[in-house]
């Protein structure tokens, strides 16, 4: 009854300004009177020029003024002589404070939830976890997915690289057992934006492993299931994220997508607890760590907890290598080739992010290896060809590099 109450006060409020408008005042005399007056001024005006108390330019400039005065009383003579009667202002107000509360009592009724009770936080959070449980299945994802198009275009591949995707397919319907050739497989026809067949061979890859499954292979099994039903997380890809945890636990791409699943079904509070960790202690370069800070600000906000993400150096660029000019040549080669090492074997095993991909080009553009950083560049097009954002920050490292086309 109190919010009644209360919307009927605020829509009432919403009519005062009507209400002031039909029944404004200016707080004047009456015209007439006011050009009875103008008139007389008119008049002095003459008789001061005549006994030479103003000049002829003053005796001008005032009587531009008064005669201008004399026109504004005339209008609004004719304004008020157009006014409607005061019955019927009082009339045209009642209808439009009646116009105005019901009108608003109907939009609410209509648009909003009349009746409804308080949600105290511990019902809500009772219907986020049922809600989690009732989530849809992999195979419902998927489809709805595929229904409301959420999945991206397949990348067309360049010629060589068709070539080789189509004779790894080949060669894995006579070797179906071969664990790295499914490796390759899922990570290749996940480039090529094929995410139900890489999430079939990855499947392969697990059941082939079984026991002998790492970390790393259950959580990227996961994201291909995620990528496959359009970024959500389903029971059983939190199942593969689940596993992943079970053997390590500071696996980063599995502690994002676990606290992604909490994020989905309305726990902003749990997603929060686990993305702040990873945040805190998780190397800066880490895969989905960036994924995370992204989101983690507005994930703080909505668990109500007053968050600021740790600030973190940037990872190796162009200008950081270049500023290694001051060690050895020796130490300078070794520290850049180790680097490019690990973050190209990382990138072609496990996948990254587009600033992943954007670093390896600048420092091998900064190596001189012209020829790899073109063949990355070219590959980065085909895994974000269907992303601009990532596609700008590729473009603008292989610039850097001097081989962008």
């Amino acid at each position: 009854m109190l919010f009644w109450i209360a919307a009927v006060l605020i829509a009432a409020l919403g009519t005062l300004p009507v209400l002031a408008a039909l029944f404004r005042s200016d707080g004047s005399r009456e015209p007439a009177q006011d050009m009875a007056i103008y008139r007389d001024q008119l008049a002095e005006i003459d008789r001061d020029l005549a006994r030479g108390v103003l000049t002829g330019d003053e005796a001008e400039r005032t009587r531009a003024e008064v005669a201008r005065r004399l026109l504004e009383a005339d209008r609004r003579g004719v304004r008020q002589a157009h006014q409607a009667p005061r019955k019927v202002r009082l009339v045209a107000a009642g209808l439009v404070a009646l116009a105005v509360m019901v009108g608003g009592v109907a939009i609410y009724w209509n648009q909003g939830a009349p009746g409804y009770p308080d949600l105290p936080l511990r019902a809500r959070l009772a219907d986020a976890d049922a809600a989690r449980a009732e989530r849809l299945s992999q195979a419902d994802a998927e489809a709805r997915a595929q229904e409301i198009g959420a999945l991206p275009d397949p990348v067309e591949p360049a010629p060589e690289f068709a070539l080789l995707i189509d004779r790894l397919r080949s060669t894995m319907q006579d070797r179906p057992d071969d664990p790295q050739g499914l490796r390759l497989l899922a990570v290749n026809e996940a480039r090529l934006g094929n995410f139900a067949a890489a999430r079939d061979a990855q499947e392969r890859l697990v059941a082939l492993l079984g026991e002998e499954t790492t970390a790393e292979t259950h959580a990227f099994l996961g994201e291909l299931m995620v990528m496959n039903a359009g970024g959500y997380v389903s029971p059983e890809a939190e199942a593969q994220f689940d596993a992943a945890l079970a053997i390590d636990r500071s696996d980063t791409r599995a502690l994002y997508f676990k606290g992604l699943s909490y994020l989905q079904t309305g726990r902003p509070d749990r997603a929060f607890a686990i993305w702040r960790p990873l945040l805190e202690t998780a190397p800066a370069d880490a895969a989905w760590v960036s994924a995370a800070r992204a989101q983690i600000g507005e994930v703080a906000a909505r668990a109500g907890i007053d968050y600021q993400a740790p600030s973190v150096a940037p990872g190796p660029t162009a200008e950081d290598m270049a500023a290694a000019a001051e060690m050895s040549p020796e130490a300078r080669q070794e520290m850049i080739v180790g680097m490019v090492a690990r973050l190209t074997e990382r990138l072609a095993t496990e996948g990254g992010p587009a600033p992943d991909w954007a670093r390896l080009i600048s420092a091998l553009g900064v190596m001189g290896d012209t020829e790899r950083a073109a063949a990355i560049y070219g590959e980065a097009q085909q895994v974000f060809g269907n992303q601009p954002a990532d596609l700008a920050l590729i473009e603008e490292a292989a610039a850097q590099a001097g081989v962008a086309r």
